[in-house]
């Protein structure tokens, strides 16, 4: 409950936001949220699933979240209307201890070290709607940009997962790699309408291919008993490393404009993907051929 708390507090903040640290923090917020709820519920699914099913699970659970997510938007879109809820606070003490993070093992580390260098490359939704208004797009209109990204997220998540379970994440995660690289030299070099779409579009498939593997690799590497620690701290770090990644993208943004922006995140995820190798040489390898 603190963590949907904690996301549902942020939202507020985000239309009131009259300087870029309100915006900072609204995001940082509705990232602590997303991690204090997303590692317990990561966590059981791990438990409950047999292991050879565990991409299809993660795949069908990130379908059904990103349903939520394209929900929101259409909403938007035909009602225009604001939530009106308060979030309850409730202090929360997490006990972590080194012995038990030493517990997680290499192949765990190389798996969160490699989604953090990733996240660096996925900056904040938000880029894609201000792609979208610099190429023309009516403001009426924007919320279209969410709605086509999350279909294509959702169609495309399960499937995904169930693929990985039969031909292993190694090969889905480097196409969805080489997705986001391609989307983001859409998104920097296409000048209309109809390509920053395709380059939503193709946002929207990366991540599709992405998310829910990288939660079953979490998933294949941490041990049983440490699964919700596991979780936690992938979450802790995809959540600062995304913080980041929308600091430097916004300073990119205000320098050198969106080309320069999503350029950069092509690089970052070029280093990703070359560090994948890395990740299949260790013990996730059985987990990723």
């Amino acid at each position: 409950m603190l963590g949907y708390g904690l996301a549902a507090l942020s939202k507020p903040i985000f239309p009131l936001a009259g300087s870029i640290g309100w915006v900072t923090a609204a995001r940082f917020l509705d990232r602590v949220g997303k991690g204090i709820r997303g590692a317990p519920r990561d966590a059981l699914v791990a438990d409950l699933v047999p292991d050879d099913l565990r991409g299809t699970s993660y795949g069908l659970r990130q379908s059904l979240d990103t349903v939520g997510a394209l929900l929101g938007p259409l909403a938007a879109v035909v009602f225009v209307r604001e939530p009106s809820r308060a979030p309850d606070h409730a202090a929360v003490r997490v006990p972590l201890s080194r012995a038990e993070l030493a517990k997680l093992g290499t192949g765990y580390w190389i798996v969160v070290g490699v989604a953090a260098v990733f996240t660096l490359a996925r900056f904040s939704e938000a880029f894609l709607l201000l792609r979208a208004q610099s190429a023309g797009l009516a403001l009426a209109f924007v919320p279209a940009v969410m709605v086509v990204m999350n279909i294509v997220y959702a169609l495309s998540a399960w499937p995904a997962g169930a693929l990985s379970d039969s031909i292993g994440r190694y090969r889905l995660l480097v196409a969805g790699f080489a997705l986001l690289i391609v989307a983001d030299l859409v998104l920097a070099l296409g000048s209309s309408v109809a390509a920053v779409m395709i380059g939503v579009a193709l946002w929207g498939l990366h991540m599709g291919l992405t998310q829910g593997l990288l939660s079953a690799l979490v998933a294949d590497t941490a041990p049983p008993a440490l699964r919700g620690t596991a979780f936690g701290g992938f979450n802790l770090v995809s959540g600062l490393a995304q913080l980041l990644a929308s600091i430097v993208a916004g300073g990119l943004w205000d320098e050198f404009g969106p080309e320069g922006t999503f350029l950069a995140g092509a690089g970052f995820t070029a280093i990703a993907l070359a560090a994948l190798p890395l990740a299949q040489r260790w013990r996730v390898r059985r987990f990723m051929a």
